[in-house]
């Protein structure tokens, strides 16, 4: 739930109680909650059915496709029931590549128009998921990070600030989460041999990757799909993104270091023990010196490295960053790139990492086919979600629920909106476990209403991104969360009371910062 990817990785080998969806005993399956696509196949049905009841009704537009606030009026249902009907069963497929009319606004495969459908995001999810499984493929990442843990392993506080900035970084630029799985067992047994509990290896983790997709930058899996969903570029509001990443980072790192300085001072402190054999476990386990990177993993690393900070470049609207004005005039080098730009970039870059790292032809084909194929799911999740969104608007009811909802946010400050925004998206990021599927189901919603709260759609994206993150931090609906306790063999009880005064700081610091974003615009 953390990102997309978790509809595709699944944490594997976690042993112990749930981790294969058995009870340990190895008795019936325990009951879970629904996967992305049940949920969201349950609101398809449930919107189609309230798009009954609900009436009809539009705005009228501005130049720029936007609803006028004050303007909303009443229409008459331009669907029949067999209509609605084939406007249900279509959806998947509307919302993958449906058109829409510039006339009707209804959205169909046979219209003439612009796009409406999600093929773009649907595709970039694609080439995300082969350049990602490439990349793994090298062994790259995963032995790069095991040195950079072995080589200070001697040294605690910088080990654990190494790590946390790390992994920060990857969830906010790539949506790094799931991937952490892989590195229990080489980090809890680090922190055991320094002298901390397994809380720490397990708060470093979780953390620091957790806090990273919260304050997502460029996230392709959660700024990129809700940027899409709301129809601005995915750099729009970056600069906001990065300065809550640099402080909630640096304030993670603190809250994790002090627990741990007060482990190593006395033991005794521990919120979970040690368990039998800690110590020697751990002392053997840390002396291992894992692989040195061969001279193709380094290139391989580079390759990786010039390819986000080349997607960052691209995406970042230099010249409303640089000017403070909105309708700047893009500069002649600015690349303001988009979906269709960035899936050709991680393709070609996923062929330059495979020849670099001398795969055969029929290895390379592999591993893209193979890791597009894993990514299938979330980019579905993708296409259901908008092909919700159609029928609301092929029945004319969505402008009916904006205008309820303007009513409700007539009066607000910008900064009360924003908070607004991110408190109710919380109960929703809980209800619908993929984030790609939670954005493109709200933005065509909220992107809207921030017109009418006088607030950038960047903000909404933005507080949307941090209420998603949010929650999971702690949801024990999370494979990532709860494989990774597993893994660790800490209980959840013990994990949330460790993260209860963390979660309240971070509650506080996120509505700041929503309310300076509304107040500088």
């Amino acid at each position: 739930m953390t990102d997309t990817k978790e509809e595709a990785q699944k944490p594997q080998g976690g042993g112990g109680d749930g981790a294969d969806g058995q009870d340990a005993g190895g008795g019936g399956h325990k009951r879970q909650f629904p996967s992305a696509m049940t949920v969201l196949a349950i609101v398809t049905v449930l919107v189609w059915i309230a798009a009954f009841f609900i009436p009809s009704g539009e705005y009228e537009k501005n130049a720029d496709g936007n609803p006028v606030q004050g303007t909303y009026h009443r229409t008459p249902s331009p669907l029949t029931f067999w209509g609605r009907l084939s406007n249900l069963l279509m959806s998947p497929v509307n919302g993958l590549y449906g058109i829409q009319d510039a006339k009707t606004g209804e959205v169909s495969t046979h219209n003439d128009g612009s796009l409406y459908g999600s093929v773009g995001v649907f595709f970039f999810v694609l080439a995300i998921g082969a350049f990602i499984t490439v990349v793994f493929a090298t062994g790259a990442l995963d032995t790069g990070i095991g040195r950079l843990a072995h080589n200070l392993r001697e040294r605690g506080a910088l080990l654990i600030i190494a790590i946390m900035a790390v992994f920060s970084l990857l969830g906010s630029v790539e949506g790094w989460s799931e991937e952490t799985l892989g590195f229990y067992g080489l980090i809890v047994p680090l922190a055991l041999a320094l002298g901390f509990d397994r809380m720490v290896a397990v708060a470093a983790i979780l953390l620091s990757s957790g806090i990273g997709v919260l304050c997502s930058t460029v996230n392709p899996f959660a700024i990129g799909v809700a940027s899409s969903a709301a129809g601005i570029s995915i750099g729009d509001g970056i600069v906001l993104r990065a300065v809550m990443l640099v402080v909630l980072t640096a304030f993670t790192i603190f809250y994790v270091l002090r627990y741990a300085g007060r482990v190593r001072t006395d033991p005794a402190r521990s919120v979970v023990g040690f368990l039998p054999g800690d110590r020697e476990v751990a002392k053997q386990s840390a002396d291992q010196e894992p692989p040195p990177l061969t001279g193709v993993q380094k290139a391989a690393l580079i390759v990786t490295g010039l390819t986000f900070a080349l997607m960052i470049f691209s995406v970042i609207p230099w010249a409303s960053v640089i000017t403070g004005d909105a309708d700047a005039a893009a500069y002649g080098w600015q690349l303001d790139w988009s979906f269709p730009e960035l899936a050709a970039l991680f393709l070609l870059a996923s062929v330059v990492i495979g020849v670099v790292d001398r795969m055969s032809e029929a290895k390379l084909t592999g591993t893209i086919i193979s890791g597009a194929g894993d990514f299938i799911s979330p980019a579905l999740v993708v296409a259901l979600a908008r092909g919700i969104t159609v029928i609301m608007n092929n029945a004319k009811v969505t402008d009916t629920v904006l205008h309820a909802l303007e009513g409700a946010v007539n009066g607000t400050t910008s900064a009360v909106f924003s908070i607004m925004v991110f408190l109710v998206n919380l109960p929703l990021a809980f209800l619908i476990p993929s984030t790609s599927g939670h954005a493109t189901l709200v933005m065509p919603i909220m992107a809207p209403l921030a017109a009418f709260a006088n607030v950038p759609k960047s903000l909404v994206v933005t507080a949307w991104c941090v209420s998603n993150g949010f929650m999971n931090l702690f949801v024990p609906t999370s494979a990532v969360i709860m494989g990774g306790l597993t893994l660790a063999k800490v209980g959840y009880d013990k994990y949330f009371k460790f993260i209860l005064p963390y979660l309240a700081v971070v509650f506080v610091a996120i509505c700041g910062f929503l309310a300076l974003g509304a107040a500088f615009g």
